[in-house]
């Protein structure tokens, strides 16, 4: 459905998020690696409760709930698929970032989930897990890389995928129930989304 122009109203009890999607179609020129005290963790058939926890405290500020609300069934079949990898970046011993990538579809890669906690924003961790992003998908016969980011996601989230090389080529709206009004999410959570309830 296309949005008319001018504004549309979002029922109480609801927020709504402009979605970005962006690709990359050839794999980009290799630049020196940022270096840094993190390493990167392949967790192979991850346990929910882990992966969730590691989501939330990524996430969680940028109201990220998708996975959280995910019925165990369904995100355990995705996260388990043998072409889905999940990675954590570690920092002094503790999973402080995520990446997963899906392959899943011929000749195409979509990050699914990428973010580092908010002890590490600024640190340059989120360049270094790009750059290891990158490394990985590329290294497989894939045509396309591809990802979404939205209005909920860190500020600086869109222009640094534009700078890792990747350009927009659709949006949406997405509209959800307030993960902060059934329990998803802390109420005190994403100040920057005001409730209406």
């Amino acid at each position: 459905m296309i949005l008319p122009d001018g504004y549309s109203d979002v029922p109480a009890g609801k927020i709504a998020a402009v979605v970005t999607h962006l690709e990359m179609t050839a794999r980009p020129a290799s630049s020196p690696a940022p270096s840094g005290p993190w390493t990167l963790r392949h967790v192979v058939r991850p346990d929910l409760a882990w992966y969730r926890d590691l989501y939330r405290r990524v996430g969680e500020e940028w109201l990220w709930f998708s996975r959280i609300r995910a019925e165990d069934e369904k995100l355990a079949a995705r996260l388990h698929h043998p072409l889905v990898e999940t990675h954590a970046l570690v920092a002094d011993g503790r999973d402080e970032g995520l990446l997963e990538l899906d392959f899943r579809t011929l000749g195409s890669c979509e990050i699914g989930m990428f973010g580092v906690t908010p002890k590490l924003v600024g640190s340059g961790a989120g360049h270094w897990l790009m750059r290891r992003a990158l490394e990985l998908a590329w290294s497989r016969p894939i045509k396309r890389l591809w990802l979404h980011t939205c209005t909920f996601d860190h500020p600086a989230a869109l222009p640094f995928y534009q700078r890792a090389g990747f350009r927009p080529f659709r949006r949406q709206v997405e509209i959800s129930d307030d993960p902060r009004l059934d329990g998803t999410a802390p109420r005190d959570v994403a100040k920057h989304v005001p409730f209406i309830d």
